[in-house]
């Protein structure tokens, strides 16, 4: 690249000329002429990575930055009809949960020449609707990651727009899911193997469809083992959420908690210590999603793992090839894997 970049260090004078009088910067025309290349060379270059030889599109990239050259989305929009942006939805931004989505899925966009639009609805329908409202004008599809949307409303945003649901599925509308009942199966193996005989579950918001997933197969679990098994929920899938359930889970008597999410784990512990509860000599307590801090938090925190990087990525490679774009090989649909963590906050139940 450096080598390259050496020879377009000094710009013809006429071609300098020229896009100063133009005062509106450098064009894929003038791209083609320092690079010596066709103009739909460049386009295919900027647009389509790994369409041309690397060789080239070295060479067309080096010219493209020696002459400043930026995109307008809107006037890439006129021939194709696309703005060559994506959206992805997210109920929470300040869930740790969103950042190795966000960073997946951006990595994919970007390796695609579509530039990523996050919106965040506060784990509100309404509110994540009218996002999805203002955005689709704008934008070319959507990534809804765990949507609060009704399936109607989700099969109609799809057929105006394509969509690729995260932790959500929905007939007729393309998902990435995790592998729930391996997750879950991990999970229970766990807290049996340990010798625990009635386990809480703390359930999500009332409209999360992985919640109920990982319920059902928790129930599902515990009758075959003869464990006794009851969901406390629904709740808020927060640190504040998970606090708020240790007067119901006490109650109880539960000696092992299964919680929605990591924050909720997290918040129950906090909550249980500072009650003078032990954990996990007195209550055993595990979470889904390994969020940075799992294993910061004392005891640290047994969860079970998913590759939150690889779902965002997934997600949009999906999108984009209903869109005909990114890259052109068939965009795996099996489950993603799970793993258990089993860190200090889960051990055998007191005599």
């Amino acid at each position: 690249m450096a080598d390259v970049a050496d020879e377009f260090s000094v710009i013809p004078d006429e071609l300098a000329e020229r896009i100063a009088r133009r005062g509106g910067g450098a064009t894929i025309y003038d791209i083609a002429e320092l690079a010596g290349v066709n103009p739909s060379t460049v386009s295919r270059a900027l647009t389509k990575p790994g369409r041309i030889s690397q060789k080239t599109e070295t060479r067309i990239r080096a010219a493209a930055e020696r002459l400043d050259f930026r995109f307008n989305p809107a006037a890439r929009a006129l021939p194709t009809g696309r703005n060559h942006m994506l959206a992805v939805i997210v109920a929470d931004i300040t869930n740790p949960v969103v950042f190795g989505i966000l960073r997946g899925a951006e990595k994919a966009a970007a390796d695609a020449g579509f530039a990523l639009v996050i919106a965040e609805s506060q784990e509100s329908g309404l509110a994540e609707a009218e996002a999805i409202q203002r955005l689709l004008p704008s934008v070319d599809g959507l990534v809804l990651a765990t949507t609060r949307l009704s399936d109607l409303r989700i099969r109609d945003i799809a057929s105006r727009r394509p969509v690729v649901l995260l932790n959500r599925a929905v007939d007729e509308v393309s998902s990435v899911l995790p592998d729930v009942e391996k997750g879950v199966d991990q999970l229970m193996d766990h807290l049996i193997e340990l010798g625990h005989r009635a386990v809480a579950y703390l359930s999500g918001p009332p409209t999360s469809w992985i919640s109920r997933q990982r319920w059902e197969r928790v129930l599902s679990r515990s009758l075959d083992a003869g464990v006794a098994a009851v969901e406390i929920g629904p709740n808020s899938p927060t640190i504040e959420g998970g606090a708020e359930t240790l007067p119901r889970v006490r109650a109880a008597r539960s000696t092992a908690v299964i919680a929605f999410n990591d924050l909720m784990a997290i918040g129950l512990m906090r909550a249980a210590s500072e009650t003078g509860l032990q954990i996990p000599h007195q209550l055993s307590v595990a979470g889904f999603d390994d969020i940075f801090g799992s294993d910061f938090i004392q005891p640290t925190l047994t969860t079970v793992r998913s590759d939150l990087e690889m779902a965002g990525q997934r997600a949009v490679e999906r999108l984009l090839a209903r869109l005909g774009e990114g890259r052109q090989e068939e965009v795996p649909d099996d489950l993603l894997d799970t793993t258990l963590i089993v860190r200090r906050s889960t051990s055998a139940p007191s005599a």
